[in-house]
């Protein structure tokens, strides 16, 4: 598994668990652990760290969007791994560096995370929403 994909997957199995727990565990403590389980040997560990605290840092505003662009799934009815792979793939497409993580990798990666760790529509839910936010994205700025 690439190194940046292994960073995500670790980012979202500790976003899952903080979410799980209703955010009252230490993100940092859980990052850890994870890393240390998932990630013994990785070298890129200040991409994950990147990621957890522009994710978090976001947060309200990434709800927010995922609000507005699913507005049929309430975001406490989301699953718990979709509604963090959303986070995740919203923060890359809209906040990262679109140099480093161009925008349809930022929701290939997404997709691919959905279709690892959740159901079977997953990765077509999270396709929806970060293509609908991409497009929107992309009419905004003409």
């Amino acid at each position: 598994m690439a190194s940046r994909h292994l960073s995500r997957s670790i980012v979202l199995q500790s976003l899952y668990e903080w979410d799980f727990f209703e955010e009252k565990k230490d993100l940092d403590l859980i990052v850890e652990k994870n890393i240390e389980l998932f990630g013994p040997g990785l070298e890129e560990k200040d991409f994950i760290y990147t990621l957890i605290k522009g994710i978090v840092s976001n947060l309200k505003k990434i709800n927010e969007i995922i609000e507005i662009t699913a507005p049929e799934w309430p975001l406490e009815q989301i699953a718990l791994v979709d509604r963090n792979v959303l986070r995740l793939g919203l923060f890359e497409l809209l906040f990262g560096n679109k140099k480093e993580v161009p925008p349809k990798v930022a929701i290939n990666e997404a997709i691919e995370l959905a279709k690892n760790f959740g159901g079977e529509n997953s990765g077509k839910f999270v396709n929806g929403v970060l293509g609908t936010v991409y497009r929107e994205s992309i009419t905004d700025k003409k």
